[in-house]
C-alpha cells in the first residue's frame, strides 16, 4: 500500500499489511511515527475510536460493554479502528468476542504493546497479525538530507521542522516521563536520563561501555 502523508506532501510512507487480506491486525509503532494518520488515509469510512479524547476514553475505560454496543448498532459491518487501545486493554475481550461471533475485522494501534502485555489482557489469541510503523527511510523522502535526519531525526513532524529542536526536547521529556518513569523501569531516572545524553553523543561510534558507564556515574558491570 501506498501512502502519502497529510503532515507533510514531501513523504511517501511505503508501509504494507503484507498477507493481510481481510485479517484483523495490530499496528505498534513509537509516538509520532504517523500510525493514525496512515490508517485513516488507507481507512477513511472505517468505524473509528480514538481513545486520546478524553470524552472517549471515559466512555469506554468505565463501561467496555458500550464499545461492543456501538459496533454492533453500526450495520454497515465496516472495518473497526482503535486507536491508542493500550490506554483501555479490556477492550480487547470486546474486540475478541466481536470477531469471533460476528466476523468483524478490526485493527488496533498504539505505541505501547509492552502496556497490554503487562496488564495480562487477551492479546486475541493469534487472531490478529502484528504490524510495525517506523520513522521515516531513506527511501520514503525525496532528496533525502543525511544532515538532516542526523540532527532532527526521522519522525515525520520533527524531520519537516525548521526548528526541531523543541519537539525532540517535548518528545524526550514526554518518554522519559510517560514511558519510563510512570512505567517505573527505571529506578534511577538521574542515570537514565544521563544514559540518554551519552548514548546520543555516542551514535556512529564503536561502544565502549566502561566510557559511557562512566558519563552515567553508574558501573559497567552486568549485575
Amino acid at each position: 500500500m501506498y501512502f502519502v502523508s497529510k503532515l507533510n506532501a514531501m513523504f511517501h510512507r511505503k508501509q504494507q499489511f503484507i498477507n493481510a487480506g481481510e485479517e484483523s491486525l495490530f499496528l505498534w509503532g513509537a509516538r509520532q511515527t504517523g500510525k493514525s494518520t496512515l490508517l485513516k488515509e488507507l481507512y477513511p469510512d472505517a468505524l473509528w475510536f480514538d481513545l486520546l479524547k478524553s470524552d472517549v476514553f471515559r466512555r469506554y475505560v468505565s463501561e467496555p460493554e458500550q464499545f461492543r454496543e456501538v459496533v454492533l448498532a453500526d450495520t454497515s459491518n465496516r472495518l473497526v479502528v482503535v486507536d491508542e487501545i493500550q490506554k483501555i486493554p479490556a477492550l480487547l475481550d470486546e474486540v475478541h468476542w466481536l470477531m469471533v461471533n460476528q466476523g468483524r475485522r478490526c485493527i488496533l494501534s498504539g505505541s505501547s504493546a509492552r502496556k497490554i502485555i503487562r496488564s495480562g489482557a487477551n492479546l486475541l489469541g493469534g487472531r490478529a497479525l502484528r504490524y510495525e510503523l517506523l520513522p521515516l527511510s531513506y527511501s520514503e523522502i525525496p532528496e533525502f538530507d543525511l544532515l538532516k535526519a542526523l540532527n532532527s531525526g526521522l519522525l515525520p513532524r520533527h524531520y519537516a521542522s525548521q526548528n526541531p529542536k523543541p519537539l525532540l526536547d517535548a518528545y524526550v521529556g514526554s518518554y522519559l516521563q510517560e514511558e519510563i518513569s510512570a512505567e517505573a523501569k527505571i529506578r534511577n531516572m538521574q542515570s537514565f536520563t544521563q544514559f540518554l545524553r551519552a548514548a546520543a553523543f555516542s551514535n556512529g561510534e564503536m561502544v565502549n561501555f566502561s566510557n559511557i558507564a562512566s558519563d552515567c556515574g553508574v558501573s559497567h558491570r552486568i549485575h
